[in-house]
């Protein structure tokens, strides 16, 4: 791998010039396997740590020629200057990252997209399923510094609960399920029986990111009640700022990218549960 060279020039022109920051490279500074197959890779760049909002992503590019289209990942925590995303490994670029070293570089553009809408004083309740995870850990980091927000997390898994100690320390209340036990209506069936989706007289919001057919199915569990829902779509993209159209997504207003337009969207926007 190439070893990082400690340049953050580019950026501070670009900031300085009022300008958004191009590709840039930036210091690995840890990678850890959660469970087989799933990376958490966490890098410095002291711009994307300092303006990423919940839902947003961060473009990682590989060095091989062949593979010139970047990689989305969403932006699962931040800790001063750095930034961690979590991924799995399922082809050549996502293997590359895994192999990545403390003191190699990677070149990385962002944040992109459209980020979650929490200014509303309200209770969240943060919908994830997979590698829908990472970016509502980030989501429930943000929100833990507003005195106004109350959050309740509530995941999904195939079978390792990799992120629950993640959240944990954000959020106010994390429950999950794997597939043997059930999925996340089960739990969004079991938190309103509780009174759970009550808190201190806040209205609730559901803020989602998984799985097509799980996203789905929580934007008509929250259409059935008239609850808000926010989604943040997973697509494939090519170059991720909405240039190549590649990322399209059917909704009211005709197809939108999710890059661009989003990846968050509201289930009124997407037409889902009505």
């Amino acid at each position: 791998m190439t070893a990082f060279t400690p340049t953050y020039d580019v950026v501070d022109e670009a900031v300085a010039a009022g300008y958004f920051p191009p590709r840039h490279p930036v210091e690995i500074t840890d990678a850890v396997e959660l469970t087989p197959g799933v990376v958490r890779l966490t890098f410095r760049d002291p711009y994307i740590a300092k303006h990423a909002r919940p839902a947003q992503f961060v473009n990682l590019f590989t060095y091989d020629p062949l593979m010139p289209m970047p990689r989305p990942f969403g932006v699962s925590e931040t800790d001063g200057d750095l930034v961690s995303v979590i991924f799995a490994v399922v082809g050549k670029g996502t293997e590359e990252f895994a192999g990545l070293d403390a003191g190699d570089s990677i070149q990385v553009l962002g944040p992109l997209g459209r980020p979650f809408d929490t200014k509303q004083a309200a209770h969240y309740v943060l919908v994830a399923g997979g590698l829908g995870v990472p970016p509502l850990i980030y989501t429930a980091q943000r929100l833990a510094a507003d005195p106004a927000a109350r959050t309740t997390a509530v995941f999904g898994y195939r079978n390792e609960h990799f992120a629950d100690r993640f959240i944990e320390p954000y959020a106010d209340a994390t429950v999950s399920i794997d597939e043997s036990e059930g999925n996340v209506i089960t739990l969004l069936d079991r938190l309103e029986a509780d009174g759970g989706l009550t808190v201190d007289g806040l209205d609730t919001v559901i803020l989602s990111c998984g799985p097509l057919p799980m996203m789905k199915a929580v934007a008509a569990w929250a259409a059935k009640r008239d609850l808000a829902c926010q989604l943040s779509m997973e697509q494939r993209m090519g170059c991720g700022y909405g240039t190549c159209v590649l990322c399209t997504v059917d909704t009211v207003d005709g197809r939108l990218k999710v890059c661009a337009d989003g990846p968050v969207f509201t289930r009124e926007r997407l037409g889902w549960g009505e």
